[in-house]
């Protein structure tokens, strides 16, 4: 299929930002400008890849500000280049619209509300009194629990699973493998066994969420697990039951949520962080990869946790000084005693 190109002059009208070069340049598709041809524009929101811009085939370029005078090529000046290209990028490349039919193959209960527009494909099974809104689209083998809802303008890949009673707003985006509403990890134990603790609350995510591929969302113990509004969630998270991760934050892959934990609003948390159970995050704070959070963090900001890596033998040698910091710390405290009573 033939992709529509756009003139330089059209972009910008649409977008914002101002035009420098020729303004007539077609451009049909956004690239890196390492592999841009003619025909596609690239973008430079990063320093590092400036000189990038010397071998770049690009037909046109999206720059901020300060680096509007570092090439002669076409280019868009806006204030925020990273965002711009998304923009663009999501106008060339439009999502997915529903094909509005159900496949002879899907397996529908009682009392199930399929709203116009929908789209179903093979060996779905939706589950007694769920409903599903307006021009959303269920993939091949996807289960739908009882009692679920989703809204409108959704988009569940292949081999998605919700559990019954969860809600899913509008708009939402969920990636082969997710599971929405498995079981909280809730035991209790007694005389030597565990038991099991019923977990009878529901997964309830906002409007605009995506999740990403085999992501896990527990139900809540008894009161719901809450994602909300425009929280973007990476693969192979795992969110445990009655957290609460609060509008906009964005959540790299490989991350653990224990138990009850409140995520504030705007939060970034980077790649494999782990964040224990019955934790308050405020709102704006940003946790580095790898860090293990072990306290509520009250106020915003940046935080990390990473030892830095080194050679296995400096690292072993690091190591063994750790395991006697406070036998450390003891004998600082006393020396500073002893030169307390000398000055005496």
């Amino acid at each position: 299929m033939t992709k529509l190109a756009y003139r330089l002059s059209d972009i910008a009208s649409r977008f914002g930002g101002h035009v420098l070069g020729n303004s007539e340049v077609m451009i049909c598709q956004i690239a890196t400008l390492e592999s841009a041809n003619s025909s596609q524009i690239a973008f430079l929101a990063n320093n590092k890849y400036r000189a990038q811009l010397e071998s770049t085939h690009a037909g046109a370029i999206i720059v901020g500000a300060a680096d509007s005078d570092v090439t002669t090529l076409p280019r868009i000046v806006c204030d925020n280049p990273y965002a711009y290209f998304a923009k663009l990028s999501s106008f060339l490349n439009p999502p997915i619209k529903a094909c509005a039919g159900i496949h002879t193959s899907v397996v529908i209960g009682k009392n199930v509300v399929i709203a116009e527009g929908v789209q179903v494909d093979a060996n779905v099974v939706i589950g007694d009194g769920a409903k599903i809104g307006p021009n959303s689209i269920v993939m091949a083998g996807c289960h739908i629990g009882a009692g679920v809802e989703i809204g409108e303008n959704s988009l569940l890949y292949s081999g998605v699973v919700v559990y019954h009673n969860c809600i899913l707003g509008n708009n939402l985006i969920a990636h082969s493998g997710v599971v929405i509403g498995a079981d909280g990890f809730g035991l209790a134990m007694e005389e030597g066994r565990w038991l099991k603790i019923p977990q009878i609350g529901r997964v309830v995510i906002g409007n605009d969420v995506e999740i990403g591929a085999n992501t896990t969302i527990d139900r809540g113990a008894l009161n719901d697990t809450v994602i909300e509004d425009d929280v973007k969630l990476d693969n192979q998270i795992q969110i445990a039951h009655n957290v609460r991760i609060g509008a906009h934050t964005a959540i790299a892959g490989c991350v653990g949520i224990a138990g009850s934990t409140t995520i504030g609003r705007y939060c970034r948390i980077g790649g494999s962080a782990g964040i224990l159970g019955h934790l308050q995050i405020a709102d704006y704070v940003e946790i580095s990869s790898f860090t293990l959070v072990g306290k509520s963090i009250k106020e915003k900001g940046s935080y990390c946790g990473i030892y830095p890596f080194s050679t296995t033998q400096a690292w072993r040698k690091n190591a063994a000084q750790v395991r006697h910091l406070d036998e450390l710390a003891d004998r600082i405290k006393l020396l500073e005693q002893q030169i307390e009573s000398l000055k005496k």
